[in-house]
């Protein structure tokens, strides 16, 4: 109890100061250094690294949306009244935040919390299985800083805490994630996909290398050929594992209890009927209050990301059995009129047809209710109560899936000239989701798949900065392109101020 009491007082000092440079002295020697170690709630520990992904990697305020509410497939309009929380979605969709914004403030400290736990347990000389699973769990956070921020203050295991961390950015960022990587490899095992396993540890080397040269020139993005043959050799190692299998069912992956199911989810964020964290807004943000289950009527998708889709591909959505059958809704994307079990049309508060409409803006007016294409990917666990803030929907948070190893390769094939074999991957992808084979390949049709595939699982900022069409024009809700600092989420004023050595990113 001692050890956890004071390993709470040290992190709330760590994290609420995002690095800060002094500790309350009358901390030092409280207790004796070897009697805090013996006395660690190890396995407590671990699950502290676990949940602490709950808020920034699950909820809609968390890497989401920065990930693609800033992109052509999200977005967060202002309805009348309902969201607008003083324009924080806006700015997000048209790129125009600045350091100010909450959540761009809030994410940066609560995925630096995470690294700050993954490495804290690093201390109590944990079994070897624990301390790879940290490793890992590190360097999948330390990687999605590095992106997001370009600059990640860090601190090696039993670093004084005294002394301002380093502050790891370029190269060394890079070199940093590798080598928490290979610490994690000899010791984690086969799985399970909920938590730190080695076939995850190798999806996110592969995201590592295949975006190498964007993360160090974004304006620019290289891709170098010894990068991309190391994607392919670390896919290979995947695929013949004979582990993973691309799903008949599209949805299979995003059910409840998806992980003890489906052989396509390489890692994931545990959530169970105890604890769990907030994977429901997958349904509830973008559905309509008359729909079961009751949504927050919020976001979107763009009508020009929809019309990438064919017809007869799952993705784009179907009735669900089990799920449609007994409620009227149906998943993926939610477009025209809208109906309830035994196939009942649903009105809207007014009383008028719910017919979601394809057309969206930042600000909607009239009918605040009915415009945009909603999106329900994963596919509501009916059991949940829903009551107060208790959440216990048990759909694990899906991090890195087969289909996007599997794309990775195909990218890595295609950008060395090997345009036939990539095809092949693309084709063998669309056939299983229902699409017309491709009969040919270059990178804006691999863009366009990585986003039917991909679609709301927070990738696809990253996919657009390193096919370099991010700052594009998006259509009639970013009808401009945007300036070149957007590439990068600028270090929140509060986080500059608490520690100095850490410099603003260029333009803001």
């Amino acid at each position: 109890m001692k050890a956890l009491k004071t390993f709470i007082i040290v992190l709330g000092g760590m994290v609420t100061t995002v690095g800060c440079t002094k500790l309350d002295e009358s901390l030092n020697g409280s207790i004796p250094q070897n009697e805090f170690k013996e006395n660690a709630d190890i396995p407590g520990l671990l699950k502290s690294c676990y949940t602490a992904m709950y808020g920034p990697f699950q909820d809609q305020t968390g890497i989401w949306c920065l990930q693609d509410m800033t992109s052509d497939d999200a977005i967060g309009p202002t309805r009348g009244g309902d969201w607008d929380d003083n324009g924080v979605w806006r700015v997000l969709h048209t790129q125009k935040w600045d350091a100010e914004n909450q959540r761009i403030r809030d994410n940066f400290s609560n995925l630096l919390q995470i690294v700050f736990l993954t490495t804290d347990i690093q201390n109590y000389n944990p079994p070897a299985d624990v301390a790879a699973q940290a490793y890992m769990l590190r360097a999948w956070v330390t990687y999605n800083v590095f992106d997001l921020y370009n600059k990640v203050p860090f601190r090696q295991v039993g670093s004084d805490l005294n002394l301002p961390p380093e502050i790891l950015e370029g190269q060394a960022a890079i070199d940093q994630i590798q080598a928490d990587i290979d610490k994690a490899l000899p010791d984690l095992g086969d799985g399970p996909a909920n938590k730190s396993n080695k076939w995850a540890a190798k999806a996110i080397l592969m995201k590592l290398y295949l975006n190498r040269g964007a993360f160090l020139n974004r304006k620019a993005p290289t891709f170098d050929a010894a990068d991309m043959q190391k994607v392919i050799s670390l896919a290979d190692e995947i695929i013949n594992s004979g582990k993973f299998a691309l799903e008949s069912d599209f949805y299979s992956s995003f059910i409840p209890k998806n992980t003890e199911t489906s052989k396509e989810i390489i890692f994931a964020n545990e959530n169970t009927t105890t604890e769990a964290g907030n994977v429901r807004f997958h349904w509830h943000a973008g559905t309509h209050y008359n729909q079961n289950p009751s949504g927050w009527n919020g976001f979107t998708t763009l009508a020009n990301f929809y019309d990438k889709f064919e017809d007869q591909d799952q993705r784009k959505g179907k009735a669900y059995t089990g799920f449609t059958d007994k409620v009227g809704m149906r998943v993926g994307f939610l477009v025209g009129q809208q109906y309830g079990k035994d196939n009942v049309a649903l009105v809207d508060r007014g009383g008028n047809p719910l017919v979601f409409t394809r057309d969206i803006t930042p600000i909607v007016d009239g009918n605040v209710e009915l415009p945009g294409i909603r999106v329900v990917k994963y596919v509501p666990d009916m059991k949940s109560d829903y009551s107060g803030d208790k959440d216990i929907a048990e759909n694990d948070y899906v991090f890195l899936r087969y289909s996007d190893v599997l794309l990775m390769k195909a990218e890595a094939l295609l950008r060395t000239g090997n345009a036939e074999d990539a095809l092949d991957i693309v084709n063998e992808i669309r056939v299983k989701r229902g699409a017309t084979a491709l009969a040919t390949l270059d990178l804006d049709k691999l863009l366009d798949e990585r986003g039917r595939e991909l679609y709301w699982e927070s990738w696809r900022r990253n996919d657009l900065i390193r096919f370099g069409k991010f700052l594009d024009p998006f259509g009639p809700t970013k009808p401009e392109k945007s300036d070149d600092k957007y590439l990068l989420f600028p270090i929140p004023n509060a986080a500059k101020a608490a520690n100095p050595a850490l410099e603003q990113n260029p333009g803001y």
